[in-house]
């Protein structure tokens, strides 16, 4: 009986002549990843660099909002002060009047405009002692004429 063994023999594989060797291959393999690692770096920082702008963005119109919201308030304040003094000043409101208020954003027009307002009651009887006051305020924000008005009765007993 004839015996067989399984002996391993290291023999390299056989190459074409002009094939690059196993270590060339390898080397080259690393080059093109790192090469590749390279691309992904300077994509990743042109994400970032998008993300940023965008963000600062929207800080910039943030920040925008807050100071016309400011200017706004600074607006509705100054007309709902004017109404309070009209309506604690004993005797009827200024028939026209006109002040002009100097805000931190700007200069504010303030309009008073008082007549009778005419009311009657159901029966026709003429309701008297009462004015309807209309309070305007107006401004420029940029380049562009704005305005708030408020609308109200005062009643002084007569």
């Amino acid at each position: 009986m004839e015996k067989w063994s399984a002996a391993v023999i290291n023999t390299p594989p056989l190459q074409h002549p002009n094939a690059p060797s196993v270590t060339a291959r390898k080397n080259e393999k690393k080059k093109r990843s790192a090469a590749f690692a390279l691309y992904e770096v300077i994509i990743g920082v042109a994400i970032f660099a998008v993300g940023v702008l965008a963000l600062g963005h929207a800080v910039e119109n943030c920040l925008n909002a807050s100071m016309l919201n400011a200017e706004e308030e600074r607006v509705r304040q100054i007309l709902s002060n004017r109404m309070a003094e009209i309506q604690a000043t004993p005797g009827f409101p200024d028939a026209a009047k006109e002040l002009k208020i100097d805000t931190g954003y700007g200069v504010v027009r303030l309009i008073q405009k008082s007549a009778p307002a005419g009311l009657s009651e159901p029966d026709g009887g003429k309701l008297g002692g009462i004015n309807f006051v209309v309070l305007t305020a107006q401004w420029v924000r940029g380049g562009v004429s704005q305005s708030k008005h408020i609308a109200f009765y005062v009643y002084r007993p007569g």
